[in-house]
Formats: C-alpha cells, sequence, structure tokens
C-alpha cells in the first residue's frame, strides 16, 4: 500500500547542540530589511530591487521557531542587470558582504541571506505567522484558521493514526497524501498528515496564479508562487499542532513529504520552517533538489530534461518574475544544493528516480552531493541522505528504498540511535572538479 501520488521523535544530539549554537549568534550586515517580505508581509514587487529581508514576526526574533535568522541584516538585493555570471555552483559560505563565513554562529545570518535571495529572485516572499492562527487536533484532522482579526481562512487535514506505538505520535505531512510506503510509515508508528496543498495555492497551469486560500488572504497580485502559499500552509498546520494539547500528534517530531511538484513543494516546506524535523523531497527534479545550473548544462548536451525556461512556463510554482532567468540561469547567485543546506542540521532524505530522464537525475545527485558539503561543514554530514534508484513509473516508491527511509524516520522522529549514512545511485557519478570551485570550511 503507498500513500497516494503526487504527496524528529529526537533529532541527534549534535544536530541539535549545533542549531543552538547557529540561533545564537548574528553577524549583521550593511543593508535593510524590506523589498521581498520585509519584516511583515510579502510584496508585490519584482525581485531584486529595494533590499530583501527576513520575513518574520514584525519583531527582532521569532518566538515560534519557524525561522531563526529575524535579527539578521540583509543587505539590499542589486537590480538583476547587476548580479554577476557563475557558470559553477555558488560558494554557500560566501556571504553577500563578499567574506566567507567562519564560525558555526554565522550560518544562521547566512542561511537567512539564502532565504532572502530565493524569495527575491525565485519563490517570492513566505510571510510570517498571521495575527490570528486558531484550530483543532483530534485523531482524524486538523483544522487551521489564519487571518488578521478581519480577512482569514480555513482549511483542513486528514490525519490517520498508526496501529501501533502510543499517542502523542510523530507525524509525517504528506502534501496530496504523499507516495512514500504508508503501511510501511505507519507500521513505525508514525502518523500521516494528509495535506491538501492545491487548496491553498492551485497549480493547475501557469493560468492558476494567484488562486487559492492564500491569495484570499494576502491578494491574487500577492507576487509568492504556489510553492511558498503551500510551505506557509504547512507552518500554519506547525503552529495549531504547537498549540494543541499535544495528545494526539507530538509537534517536536514532524516530518513533511512529497512526489514531483510536491517533492519541490516539500522542500521548500522543511527548508523554511525549522520546526520541521525531516524532509523527503521524492523524484522533485528541477525546481526539488535538482541544480538549475547543471540542467541547463545537460539540455545543452541533448538530454531531454527539464530546465528553468520550461518550468516557468508550465506552472505558477514560482513567482512571475522568475522567468527573466529563462536563459541566465548562471546568473543566480545561489542554486537548489543551497535551498537543501538551508535544512540543515535537521534530516533531510532526497529520493530520486534515474530512470526518467525529465527528472534530471544527473542535476539531482549533483546538488545533493554540493549540499552534503554544507552538512559536512555543519558537523552532521550523515543527516542528508541520497538515494537514486532507476525505474520507469514516476512517484512509485521502490522497495529497495525502503530501509533508508525506515532508518530516518526512526532517527528523526522516533529518536533511536540508527545509521543514516547512504549516499546512492544507479546514475552516473557527480564531476565535482567540474561543478565546484569552493571547499567545505570546518566550521566551530
Amino acid at each position: 500500500m503507498s500513500i497516494k501520488t503526487n504527496f524528529a521523535r529526537l533529532v541527534v544530539a549534535v544536530a541539535l547542540a549545533s542549531l543552538s549554537s547557529f540561533a545564537s549568534s548574528c553577524a549583521t550586515t550593511a543593508g535593510q530589511p524590506g523589498g521581498a517580505g520585509g519584516t511583515g508581509a510579502a510584496s508585490a514587487g519584482t525581485g531584486g530591487a529595494g533590499g530583501s529581508g527576513p520575513t518574520c514576526t514584525g519583531t527582532d526574533a521569532d518566538t515560534t521557531g519557524e525561522f531563526s535568522g529575524c535579527a539578521c541584516v540583509i543587505p539590499a538585493m542589486p537590480p538583476y542587470g547587476a548580479l554577476s555570471t557563475d557558470t559553477l555552483l555558488p560558494d554557500p559560505f560566501l556571504s553577500m558582504s563578499g567574506s566567507r563565513i567562519t564560525a558555526l554562529a554565522d550560518w544562521t545570518c547566512r542561511r537567512a541571506e539564502i532565504k532572502a535571495q530565493l524569495e527575491s529572485w525565485e519563490l517570492g516572499a513566505k510571510p510570517p505567522k498571521p495575527m490570528v492562527v486558531s484550530g483543532s487536533v483530534t485523531s482524524t484532522s486538523i483544522t487551521v484558521t489564519a487571518g488578521d482579526g478581519t480577512n482569514s481562512i480555513s482549511f483542513s487535514a486528514s490525519v490517520s493514526l498508526p496501529a501501533t506505538g502510543s499517542a502523542p505520535y510523530p507525524a509525517i505531512i504528506g502534501f496530496i497524501g504523499g507516495s512514500l510506503n504508508a503501511t510501511a510509515i505507519q507500521n513505525l508508528g508514525v502518523a500521516i498528515i494528509s495535506y491538501s496543498n492545491d487548496d491553498l495555492g492551485a497549480q493547475v497551469s501557469a493560468s492558476s496564479r494567484g488562486q487559492g486560500k492564500f491569495y484570499d488572504l494576502y491578494g491574487a497580485g500577492n507576487r509568492a508562487g504556489s510553492i511558498i502559499a503551500w510551505a506557509w500552509g504547512v507552518s500554519r498546520i506547525m503552529d495549531v499542532l504547537a498549540q494543541s494539547d499535544n495528545t494526539v500528534i507530538d509537534a517536536k517530531h514532524v516530518g513533511v513529504t512529497g512526489c514531483s511538484r510536491d517533492g519541490k513543494g516539500a522542500l521548500v516546506a522543511g527548508a523554511f520552517d525549522e520546526r520541521i524535523a525531516l524532509t523527503i523531497p521524492q523524484e522533485s527534479g528541477s525546481g526539488g533538489t535538482a541544480t538549475w545550473r547543471i540542467s541547463d548544462f545537460q539540455k545543452s548536451q541533448g538530454t531531454n530534461v527539464q530546465t528553468l525556461s520550461e518550468i516557468t512556463s508550465e506552472n505558477d510554482w514560482f513567482a512571475g518574475s522568475f522567468g527573466q532567468f529563462n536563459i541566465t540561469a548562471i546568473k543566480l547567485p545561489f542554486d537548489h544544493h543551497m535551498l537543501m543546506g538551508m535544512v540543515a542540521p535537521r534530516g533531510l532524505l532526497a529520493i530520486d528516480n534515474t530512470g526518467i530522464d525529465w527528472l534530471t537525475a544527473p542535476s539531482s545527485w549533483g546538488g545533493e552531493q554540493a549540499a552534503q558539503l554544507i552538512y559536512q561543514a555543519l558537523g552532521v554530514p550523515d543527516n542528508l541522505g541520497a538515494s537514486q534508484v532507476g525505474h520507469p513509473d514516476h512517484c512509485a516508491f521502490q522497495a529497495s528504498q525502503e530501509p533508508e527511509v525506515d532508518a530516518f524516520i526512526k532517527k528523526f522522529l522516533l529518536g533511536q540511535d540508527v545509521a543514516t549514512k547512504v549516499n546512492k545511485t544507479d546514475g552516473p557519478a557527480f564531476d565535482q572538479a567540474r561543478w565546484i570551485d569552493w571547499t567545505a570550511p570546518t566550521l566551530e
């Protein structure tokens, strides 16, 4: 049995210690929050102009645990024309000021810079927790109401509790249910929360931009793509779980997953909310674990792959202005190895399929290997796993990948001391020298 397609009891002590260290200090840089999101809400700008600060609660700190970089001051984003080109995967440790970070505590603000860059150029800004968030958690459903006290929206997610284990249960939020093995997950004593992300942001085609409950609240003209709408919805579920009496779902040990387009969404949801203990994007391709630069290179070599220029015309997942990079992905000051790095030090398991060229498996593999260097620098190399197995059916979960899924669930949702070192592919090796001209520092 599998969860429908177009889907941590304790994060290890070293990861928790690292995360606490990250949050303890931020070296601020010149600039002023604002532009793409600022400190209050998402703006309707085109990205890059006027600065881009972390989207937080309007104060100098986020008390919810959703994002630890609110005290960081982010430099203004340059105009598109002033962006330099980089044909290689950008250095995730190079701050916007031009200096490389050298201490573990510096990662908080470097991560905040990456978030601001993604929001400004690719995704649109994720609004902070609204003034009012309420809801309920039962053994069958989670309800959410969110708004500013005058205008509000409501949505729900279904809950399927396991037959084993005991409450409060760890859980996995599955986009449209997800595509992992539901029976295996529940046999571990983990609940499944089925999240209808399309309800928050429609993804019928590029013409569905601005449709969904997120846009009912923030306006049809909001520049955020549907992926941000989905991630915002996941964070509001996490708010309600945190506010609950914790008798049904263990709010401290929740994962997120999804496949294909919903795998892209699951990755962003996990990267943008630090309360998510485990993120499992499945066959997410370009816009997910694949890097824009390597995908474009594969296309230039005659491979049938999904690229930035194709994806911006296919659907509304990204900000409308992202199309300015259709033939200039090399101008992006980031790539998706850095999006994956935002999940660190929490658990991240990338499940990929080398059997479908459209999914750009070599590009995903390159992104995952580059992201491994971020986890390595933070002292938690085994908290990121990569598993690629070729098969012809998109989002059909493979039994051969079950051991790694089970291991990551046991470690990050059940608190068991198990090995999670996995880095396997039946595809081509990653040519690191071709794509990376930087080294991972030892951050202490």
